[in-house]
């Protein structure tokens, strides 16, 4: 590894922990921008982009799985459905299962958002393997729980009485 990655693998020290603070929201709001502006590269809204990401990590779904993955109702579920799969990033399939409902599936792997999304995905990449492997393993448990915590954050807010 080279210097300048090993002191870019170095923990920055913080004075206070409200920079702390200040710092992980500039990163959130950093990917968050990432992702409206690779959205909007591909000509996607960050909802569609957001939809199939959640369709690439977790498999076909039914439109109601798909709704309540992404926090819509069923109108605009169903608008989003449309929209994917006009643009041909998704088709709709009878389920398997029961034949009056239908599954909603990736058509392959997007060649405009692998082509739009490869630059950082190639930096972060990089910037990942800057870190000794056990700086890694840390981080990717932070990844972990952290998804965790924001998913059970995210259902709280979404419905307060549970």
């Amino acid at each position: 590894m080279s210097t300048h990655a090993q002191s870019q693998a170095q923990p920055q020290p913080h004075a206070d922990p409200s920079q702390e603070s200040a710092t992980y929201r500039r990163y959130l709001s950093a990917v968050l921008l990432h992702g409206h502006a690779g959205a909007k590269a591909c000509g996607l809204g960050a909802t569609d982009l957001y939809a199939l990401n959640v369709l690439d990590l977790g498999g076909p779904m039914t439109p109601g799985e798909l709704g309540a993955r992404t926090g819509l109702t069923t109108g605009p579920t169903t608008r989003l459905v449309d929209r994917l799969e006009a643009a041909g990033y998704v088709r709709r399939v009878p389920s398997p299962d029961d034949r009056r409902k239908v599954i909603v599936e990736p058509v392959g792997r997007p060649a405009e958002l692998d082509r739009v999304l490869a630059p950082a995905r190639r930096r972060l990449g990089e910037l990942l393997g800057s870190y000794p492997p056990e700086q890694r393993a840390v981080l990717f448990d932070y990844f972990a729980r952290a998804t965790e915590a924001y998913r059970e954050a995210a259902e709280q807010l979404r419905d307060p009485e549970e």
